[in-house]
C-alpha cells in the first residue's frame, strides 16, 4: 500500500515582506507629516519673536513700512469716508508721505551742512522731491489725483518689504498675501509709468485749481519746479519716458488733425520743450 507524502505549505518570502514594507512606508510618512506639523507649529510660535527682533534691529525700515501702510489706509479712508472726513484723510496721507521722505533723506543724505554740494545732493534726491510734493498740495482742496502717485509708490515699496517679512516668518506662510505681492511686483514697471503720467497731468490740473481759487497762485509755479526735478531724476527714468511718449502721441495727433488744430498742438509741444531742463553734459573723465 503506497503512502502519500504530504508536503508542508510553502510561503513566498516576498509576500511576507510586502505587508511589513508597506507598514514601514506608512509609518515613515506619518513621522514625516508629524515632523512637518511640528516645524510649522514652531515657526508659528517663533514668528512674533522673529518679527519683534527684526523691527528692533531695522527700526527705520520698519517705520517706513508702517507709514506706507498708513498711506494706503488713509487713501482708502479718503475714497470711503466712513470714519474720518476727506480733508482729514487727505492731510494725513500727505503728512505720512512727508514723514517717509524725511526718513529716506536721513538714510541717504549725510549730516546737514551749509554748502553748495550738500544742497545739490539734497535736491537731487527723490525723497526731497516727494517732501516738496506733500508741502505743495497740503493746503489745496482735496482731490484724488494728487493722492494717486503717493499711494502707488507706497503700495510698491510696502509690498516688497512685506515679502521680506513673510520670508522671515516662513517660506510657506500667507500664500494669499504672497500672490498679491507677486502681482504688484510683476506690474512694477506699469505702476511707475502710471505714477509718472499722473505727475504730469497734475500740472494742468494745478493751473485749473488756481483759476478756480482752490489753490494758491504759487502752486503751479512751485509744482513746475517739482516736475523739472522729477524730469532730471537719476534714480527714476519714468518721468522722461512719459514725456517722450506724450510728445510722440501729440505729434501723431497733430499730423492727423486739420492744419489749424495741428499748428496749435505743435505750438504747445514747442512751448513744453522750451520749459524742459537742458540736458547736462557728461562729466569728463
Amino acid at each position: 500500500m503506497s503512502t502519500s507524502t504530504e508536503q508542508p505549505p510553502r510561503f513566498d518570502s516576498a509576500s511576507d515582506d510586502a505587508p511589513q514594507g508597506s507598514s514601514n512606508n506608512t509609518s515613515q510618512q506619518q513621522q514625516q507629516q508629524q515632523q512637518e506639523q511640528q516645524q510649522q507649529q514652531q515657526q508659528a510660535q517663533n514668528a512674533p519673536a522673529k518679527l519683534l527682533q527684526h523691527f528692533q534691529t531695522n527700526r527705520i525700515d520698519s517705520a517706513l513700512w508702517a507709514l506706507r501702510l498708513l498711506v494706503i489706509f488713509f487713501t482708502i479712508s479718503y475714497v470711503l469716508p466712513i470714519f474720518t472726513s476727506q480733508q482729514s484723510s487727505f492731510n494725513k496721507v500727505l503728512l505720512a508721505n512727508a514723514a517717509i521722505s524725511a526718513l529716506r533723506l536721513h538714510q541717504r543724505v549725510p549730516a546737514f551742512s551749509f554748502s553748495r554740494e550738500f544742497l545739490a545732493r539734497l535736491f537731487a534726491e527723490d525723497s526731497c522731491h516727494y517732501m516738496m510734493y506733500s508741502l505743495i498740495f497740503f493746503s489745496i482742496r482735496p482731490t484724488l489725483l494728487v493722492l494717486i502717485p503717493v499711494v502707488l509708490y507706497s503700495v510698491l515699496h510696502a509690498s516688497s518689504y512685506s515679502l521680506k517679512l513673510l520670508d522671515l516668518i516662513g517660506q510657506n506662510s500667507w500664500w494669499g498675501a504672497r500672490f498679491i505681492i507677486s502681482i504688484v511686483e510683476f506690474q512694477a514697471a506699469n505702476i511707475l509709468k502710471a505714477t509718472a503720467f499722473c505727475e504730469i497731468f497734475i500740472m494742468p490740473y494745478a493751473i485749473v485749481l488756481t483759476f478756480m481759487s482752490h489753490a494758491g497762485l504759487m502752486t503751479p509755479i512751485i509744482y513746475y519746479h517739482y516736475l523739472v526735478m522729477r524730469y532730471s531724476s537719476r534714480r527714476n527714468p519714468y518721468p522722461r519716458t512719459a514725456f517722450a511718449e506724450l510728445r510722440i502721441t501729440f505729434e501723431a495727433l497733430a499730423s492727423r488733425s486739420p492744419p489749424a488744430i495741428g499748428k496749435i498742438i505743435r505750438g504747445g509741444i514747442s512751448f513744453v520743450n522750451r520749459l524742459a531742463p537742458q540736458p547736462q553734459p557728461a562729466p569728463t573723465q
